[in-house]
């Protein structure tokens, strides 16, 4: 997530102001001057950040011996017909042809910048040129993109099903970390009514966003205090006030799951306080994603199990719910969900309130 808005809204001056941070090319981002005279090699980079983890190619920017930005960013001329010529050489040299989003930012001196945002694909391996080889992106500066290893073809090949299956993995393994949590609280069986999970993760994860040995500050930043506990490439916040569970992964997973009715004697669920819960979670996915900077598609799950018979109110509004399980996904960017976070929440709470009958 490079920048904190939609690529089309970008301006000339927030890629100057983004230049000015300095930060160097990665996994993620590729500085160029110009559009490169050779073609192919300019489709290679793309169709790497496709074969990848996504990302964002900025044109009109030269880079140092680092890969760091070199001032003055003041771009390149303005060229009419630049967002046909990377339209063309994708339609040409790359197979299955990779769709990006390409904003032209011009300023009023007659200069420019491209930005260039490259999803993560599940139409791979992207092939290209004659030779029909697959690449991907490596963030190396001697070697920022090659010639896709066997070892990793499987995470290509079938549009990805071998990350999708990762992506279940660890959302199995973060629910049966909290089902660990419940049995060491030697709960009565019957005490887990209405019981929500909310997980947001990358849509193809296949290798660790960051280390895990940075998540402990990163958690410690979210919410200070508190006991922590280790997984495997993860850790996990365990609620004190309540019974819940917050885990960060170093795939880019971030789950949260609490018991929201804790008493079977007394099954009433306040939904102002799950809709206080889901806004903090978006909150602090938010702050996650900005630790990670993934770019990419986002899948996002949110359930209620065993909630039959629990008896809900909001406001004036009280009912006792029929459904058993409840359950929404939907695909989000990290920037859609920052800048549209209050809509994105309001949108759920509202499918939330009609399943439970106090429909807002």
């Amino acid at each position: 997530m490079l920048f904190n808005k939609p690529i089309h809204e970008i301006t000339f001056e927030d890629v100057v102001k983004f230049c000015e941070k300095m930060v160097p090319e990665g996994k993620q981002l590729d500085y160029k001057y110009f559009l490169p005279k050779n073609n192919e090699k300019f489709a290679k980079s793309i169709a790497s950040f496709a074969n990848a983890m996504g990302g964002t190619i900025i044109i009109g920017v030269k880079d140092d011996k680092n890969d760091s930005p070199t001032p003055p960013f003041t771009g390149i001329p303005f060229q009419y017909k630049i967002r046909n010529k990377i339209e063309d050489i994708i339609q040409t040299y790359i197979d299955p042809v990779v769709f990006v989003d390409i904003n032209v930012c011009g300023n009023s001196h007659g200069q420019m910048f491209v930005v260039v945002n490259i999803p993560q694909s599940n139409l791979t391996p992207h092939l290209v040129g004659k030779m029909k080889r697959a690449y991907i992106r490596t963030g190396q500066s001697s070697r920022p993109e090659i010639i896709v290893h066997p070892d990793k073809l499987p995470w290509l090949l079938d549009h990805r099903k071998k990350s999708e299956a990762l992506r279940h993995i660890l959302l199995d393994k973060a629910g049966k970390h909290f089902d660990n949590y419940i049995k060491s609280l030697s709960l009565r069986s019957d005490s887990q009514k209405a019981v929500l999970a909310v997980s947001l993760i990358p849509m193809y994860p296949q290798e660790p966003l960051l280390d895990y040995h940075d998540l402990r500050p990163v958690m410690e930043g979210l919410f200070p205090g508190g006991q922590t506990k280790t997984v495997q490439d993860g850790i996990t916040k365990l609620g004190d006030k309540d019974i819940s569970m917050l885990e960060l992964n170093s795939y880019g997973l971030i789950y949260f799951k609490k018991v929201l009715v804790p008493n079977a004697d007394n099954a009433v669920l306040n939904f102002a306080d799950l809709e206080q819960d889901i806004r903090v979670f978006f909150k602090t996915a938010t702050n996650f994603n900005r630790h990670i900077a993934f770019g990419g598609p986002l899948s996002f799950r949110f359930t209620i199990t065993n909630a039959r018979g629990v008896e809900v109110f909001y406001n004036d509004k009280r009912a006792s719910v029929l459904e058993d399980f409840i359950r929404t996904d939907c695909i989000y960017t990290s920037s859609k969900i920052e800048l549209d976070m209050d809509n994105i929440s309001e949108q759920i709470l509202n499918k939330t309130a009609w399943a439970l009958d106090i429909g807002k």
